[in-house]
Protein backbone atom coordinates (compact mmCIF):
# COMPACT_ATOMS: atom_id res chain seq x y z
CA UNK A 1 0.00 0.00 0.00
CA UNK A 2 1.55 3.34 -1.01
CA UNK A 3 1.01 6.73 0.59
CA UNK A 4 -1.68 7.78 -1.90
CA UNK A 5 -3.83 4.76 -1.02
CA UNK A 6 -3.37 5.40 2.70
CA UNK A 7 -4.41 9.02 2.25
CA UNK A 8 -7.54 8.06 0.28
CA UNK A 9 -8.54 5.50 2.94
CA UNK A 10 -8.12 8.08 5.67
CA UNK A 11 -10.21 10.67 3.78
CA UNK A 12 -13.02 8.10 3.25
CA UNK A 13 -12.95 7.19 6.94
CA UNK A 14 -13.11 10.81 8.11
CA UNK A 15 -15.90 11.59 5.59
CA UNK A 16 -17.94 8.66 6.97
CA UNK A 17 -17.33 9.81 10.52
CA UNK A 18 -18.51 13.32 9.69
CA UNK A 19 -21.59 11.92 8.01
CA UNK A 20 -22.45 9.82 11.09
CA UNK A 21 -21.98 12.81 13.37
CA UNK A 22 -24.30 14.98 11.31
CA UNK A 23 -26.97 12.27 11.25
CA UNK A 24 -26.66 11.80 15.01
CA UNK A 25 -26.93 15.51 15.64
CA UNK A 26 -29.99 15.76 13.40
CA UNK A 27 -31.66 12.79 15.13
CA UNK A 28 -31.29 14.34 18.59
CA UNK A 29 -33.06 17.46 17.46
CA UNK A 30 -30.03 19.63 17.99
CA UNK A 31 -30.44 23.10 16.62
CA UNK A 32 -27.55 24.17 14.44
CA UNK A 33 -26.87 27.38 12.72
CA UNK A 34 -25.14 26.38 9.54
CA UNK A 35 -23.02 23.36 8.74
CA UNK A 36 -20.80 21.74 11.33
CA UNK A 37 -17.38 23.33 11.33
CA UNK A 38 -14.31 21.14 11.59
CA UNK A 39 -11.25 22.11 13.63
CA UNK A 40 -9.46 25.16 12.27
CA UNK A 41 -6.65 24.35 9.88
CA UNK A 42 -3.24 23.69 11.39
CA UNK A 43 -1.94 27.01 10.03
CA UNK A 44 -4.45 28.98 12.10
CA UNK A 45 -3.63 26.95 15.20
CA UNK A 46 0.06 27.73 14.78
CA UNK A 47 -0.65 31.43 14.32
CA UNK A 48 -2.01 31.70 17.85
CA UNK A 49 0.63 33.42 19.92
CA UNK A 50 2.03 32.14 23.17
CA UNK A 51 0.19 33.65 26.19
CA UNK A 52 3.41 35.03 27.66
CA UNK A 53 4.21 36.90 24.43
CA UNK A 54 0.67 38.32 24.38
CA UNK A 55 1.09 39.51 27.98
CA UNK A 56 4.44 41.15 27.15
CA UNK A 57 2.86 43.02 24.24
CA UNK A 58 -0.11 44.20 26.32
CA UNK A 59 2.17 45.47 29.10
CA UNK A 60 4.68 46.99 26.63
CA UNK A 61 7.67 45.02 27.81
CA UNK A 62 10.34 44.59 25.14
CA UNK A 63 13.45 42.45 24.97
CA UNK A 64 16.27 45.00 25.19
CA UNK A 65 18.80 42.65 23.60
CA UNK A 66 16.70 42.32 20.46
CA UNK A 67 16.39 46.10 20.20
CA UNK A 68 20.12 46.62 20.70
CA UNK A 69 20.99 44.02 18.09
CA UNK A 70 18.65 45.65 15.58
CA UNK A 71 20.15 49.09 16.21
CA UNK A 72 23.75 47.93 16.28
CA UNK A 73 25.79 48.50 13.16
CA UNK A 74 27.49 45.43 11.75
CA UNK A 75 31.32 45.51 11.97
CA UNK A 76 31.89 45.66 8.21
CA UNK A 77 29.30 48.45 7.87
CA UNK A 78 31.02 50.42 10.62
CA UNK A 79 34.45 49.91 9.06
CA UNK A 80 33.24 50.99 5.62
CA UNK A 81 31.57 54.07 7.07
CA UNK A 82 34.64 55.07 9.08
CA UNK A 83 37.08 54.58 6.22
CA UNK A 84 35.11 57.07 4.14
CA UNK A 85 34.62 59.77 6.79
CA UNK A 86 36.86 62.46 8.22
CA UNK A 87 38.62 61.96 11.53
CA UNK A 88 36.93 63.03 14.75
CA UNK A 89 40.16 64.44 16.23
CA UNK A 90 43.75 65.20 15.16
CA UNK A 91 47.00 65.39 17.12
CA UNK A 92 50.24 66.85 15.77
CA UNK A 93 53.44 65.43 17.27
CA UNK A 94 55.91 67.67 15.40
CA UNK A 95 58.66 68.98 17.66
CA UNK A 96 58.06 66.52 20.51
CA UNK A 97 60.59 64.09 21.95
CA UNK A 98 59.85 60.37 22.20
CA UNK A 99 58.68 60.54 25.80
CA UNK A 100 56.61 63.67 25.24
CA UNK A 101 55.00 62.13 22.15
CA UNK A 102 54.18 58.89 24.00
CA UNK A 103 52.53 60.79 26.87
CA UNK A 104 50.63 63.01 24.42
CA UNK A 105 49.38 59.92 22.54
CA UNK A 106 48.19 58.28 25.77
CA UNK A 107 46.22 61.35 26.80
CA UNK A 108 44.88 61.87 23.28
CA UNK A 109 43.64 58.28 22.90
CA UNK A 110 42.13 58.16 26.40
CA UNK A 111 40.24 61.43 26.02
CA UNK A 112 39.12 60.47 22.50
CA UNK A 113 37.74 57.18 23.75
CA UNK A 114 35.92 58.90 26.62
CA UNK A 115 34.36 61.33 24.16
CA UNK A 116 33.16 58.46 21.96
CA UNK A 117 35.34 59.29 18.96
CA UNK A 118 35.75 56.58 16.35
CA UNK A 119 38.48 57.78 13.97
CA UNK A 120 41.65 59.66 14.86
CA UNK A 121 44.51 61.22 12.89
CA UNK A 122 48.07 61.30 14.21
CA UNK A 123 50.41 63.71 12.42
CA UNK A 124 53.98 62.54 13.02
CA UNK A 125 55.79 63.71 9.90
CA UNK A 126 57.80 61.80 7.34
CA UNK A 127 61.09 62.00 9.20
CA UNK A 128 62.93 64.21 6.71
CA UNK A 129 64.90 65.86 9.54
CA UNK A 130 65.69 62.59 11.32
CA UNK A 131 68.98 60.82 10.78
CA UNK A 132 68.16 57.42 9.33
CA UNK A 133 64.54 56.63 10.14
CA UNK A 134 61.47 58.54 11.27
CA UNK A 135 61.54 58.39 15.06
CA UNK A 136 57.98 59.57 15.62
CA UNK A 137 56.57 57.38 12.84
CA UNK A 138 58.05 54.27 14.47
CA UNK A 139 56.87 55.45 17.91
CA UNK A 140 53.28 55.93 16.66
CA UNK A 141 53.29 52.46 15.09
CA UNK A 142 54.52 50.91 18.36
CA UNK A 143 51.94 52.85 20.40
CA UNK A 144 49.06 51.72 18.17
CA UNK A 145 50.18 48.08 18.42
CA UNK A 146 50.21 48.24 22.23
CA UNK A 147 47.10 50.37 22.78
CA UNK A 148 44.20 48.08 23.85
CA UNK A 149 41.45 50.10 22.14
CA UNK A 150 43.26 51.08 18.94
CA UNK A 151 41.95 49.08 16.02
CA UNK A 152 42.83 49.22 12.36
CA UNK A 153 45.27 51.87 11.18
CA UNK A 154 46.94 53.06 8.01
CA UNK A 155 48.49 56.03 6.25
CA UNK A 156 46.44 58.92 4.96
CA UNK A 157 46.01 59.75 1.28
CA UNK A 158 48.80 61.74 -0.33
CA UNK A 159 46.62 64.86 -0.36
CA UNK A 160 46.14 64.57 3.44
CA UNK A 161 49.80 64.05 4.32
CA UNK A 162 50.59 60.57 2.99
CA UNK A 163 53.08 58.59 5.06
CA UNK A 164 53.49 61.51 7.48
CA UNK A 165 49.97 60.98 8.86
CA UNK A 166 48.43 57.82 10.37
CA UNK A 167 44.70 57.27 10.79
CA UNK A 168 43.43 54.98 13.55
CA UNK A 169 39.98 53.43 14.01
CA UNK A 170 39.12 52.98 17.67
CA UNK A 171 37.48 49.70 18.64
CA UNK A 172 33.73 49.76 19.20
CA UNK A 173 33.11 50.42 22.91
CA UNK A 174 29.83 48.46 22.89
CA UNK A 175 31.40 45.24 21.68
CA UNK A 176 32.67 42.78 24.32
Amino acid sequence: MDFGEILEAWERQTARAWGKRRKADAGQGAVRQGPASPKPPLEKQQQKEHPLNEWLKVHEVYDKDVLLDAQRERPWERRHRLLHTRADAVIDLHGLTRDEAWDALELFFLSSRRRGFEKLLVVHGKGNHSGSESVLKYLVKTFIETCPFAGESGHAHASDGGTGVTWVLLKDQRSP
